[in-house]
């Protein structure tokens, strides 16, 4: 294994999204500084008859605009996520793959991870199957389905010959993203890293599956105001789908070609609750131990964090968990530091989740603007820290952490700062 160099610096330069709440990454920033929601009554299928009948989908999205329209087509929904929003991250870095000589291009690496992958081709094949016979499933059911086409499709569009990876862990997978990111850059693997993860989860199954599991939010005479983290009154969350990619390369790469960095990766944290399939540790001690993990990692003291983006998912177990832990990782600055969470907005993308908290944890710093949870009204008692409800506040935000829990107990956490003159 490569040695970790410390000295090579992770900065991001550039940045994508496709959201509930916008189709690149600006119009997302603006609407989730607004408050703006992205939850409405489903509109990819009919939900007649289903206990949930909303979601946070994207609209007035077109992949063809953003890859080969006949490749489009035979893909899936999360893979053309996952390509629109690399494509806006690359355009927004300045980068030029196209200029690279091959030996550049191998020290380029793709990690867009994703929780279900391509779930439409699996029902949409199995479908044809039992209605027609084996001979009419189309040979680009396994491609479309497959969890890392969206890397690998990225790999493929630019000619990008280093590693390509995918991992699956749940609504953890795109914070774990950036862990991986670091780690190919502080080794010298790689010089530059296309990192996110993609997601598309509101399809029949998923809605009525989550929703017998009794996760999801049943407001659907209210959908904006469905998602409501750290409120009293939440009752579960709401299902959304969308990606984002952001351009992770080296300070000294990014220097050299004259980018000006973003924001800078500084270090992170993975831990496991070892507990249950779906709910977390009641005490919180894993995800306590991947936020003190992280500061360690990353060289910081938890009185330098200005800024939490929470996972924040609306559940009623989930929220009360992640305040526990960080009142134990973070002790009296727990009280002092400003926590939100993007999921009261766009709802919980799953294996997007951690690339729209990143995003906005991003859009943070650049900006010295920290968006709210929206729908904070009557807070939970047991949820008792500063959660900056309903309204933006600006601030000086230098550090930020970004947490990302999922099914199983799987904890992430990563750790970003402004990169100075």
């Amino acid at each position: 294994m490569p040695e970790l160099d410390p000295s090579r610096r992770a900065v991001i330069t550039g940045l994508g999204a496709v959201m509930p709440i916008g189709n690149d990454f600006p119009t997302y920033w603006s609407n989730l500084v607004a408050g703006v929601t992205g939850t409405r009554l489903i509109q990819g299928f009919d939900a007649t008859g289903f206990e949930v009948q909303i979601a946070a989908e994207v609209l007035d999205f077109d992949p063809a605009a953003a890859m080969d329209p006949k490749m489009a087509r035979r893909m899936t929904r999360f893979i053309h996520f996952a390509m629109a929003a690399g494509k806006e991250a690359i355009a927004d870095s300045g980068i030029d793959f196209a200029a690279m000589t091959e030996d550049e291009r191998d020290r380029v690496g793709v990690v867009v991870n994703t929780g279900g992958g391509g779930i439409e081709a699996i029902i949409d094949g199995t479908h044809v199957h039992d209605s027609k016979g084996p001979r009419f499933v189309s040979p680009f059911a396994v491609p479309a389905l497959s969890g890392s086409m969206g890397a690998a499709l990225l790999s493929i569009e630019y000619g990008l010959t280093g590693p390509v990876m995918t991992q699956v862990a749940a609504c953890a997978t795109s914070v774990i993203a950036f862990h991986d990111a670091l780690r190919l850059i502080r080794t010298g693997e790689c010089d530059v890293v296309l990192t996110g993860g993609s997601e598309a989860p509101v399809v029949p199954m998923g809605v009525a599956a989550l929703g017998n599991m009794t996760a999801l939010s049943r407001r659907n005479d209210s959908p904006e105001t469905a998602s409501r983290p750290f409120d009293q009154t939440r009752d579960g969350f709401v299902l959304g789908e969308g990606g984002g990619v952001v351009v992770v390369e080296s300070l000294a790469h990014a220097l050299e070609r004259g980018a000006t960095p973003i924001a800078e990766v500084i270090g992170g944290a993975l831990t496991a609750d070892a507990f249950h399939i779906s709910a977390p540790e009641p005490s919180g001690r894993g995800q306590a131990r991947a936020m003190t993990l992280s500061l360690k990692n990353a060289g910081v003291a938890p009185d330098e964090i200005d800024y939490i983006v929470a996972h924040g998912t609306a559940t009623p177990l989930n929220d009360q968990t992640e305040t526990r832990a960080i009142k134990t990782a973070y002790g009296d600055h727990a009280r002092r530091v400003a926590i939100s969470s993007p999921k009261s907005m766009i709802g919980h993308l799953v294996g997007a989740a951690g690339i729209a908290s990143v995003l906005a944890g991003v859009g943070a710093i650049r900006d010295q603007v920290i968006p709210p949870t929206a729908n904070l009204h009557t807070p939970d008692p047991e949820c008792d820290l500063d959660y900056v409800p309903l309204t933006a506040r600006k601030a000086k935000v230098e550090t930020v952490a970004v947490h990302g829990f999922g099914f199983g107990g799987q904890n992430a956490v990563t750790i970003l700062r402004r990169v100075e003159a």
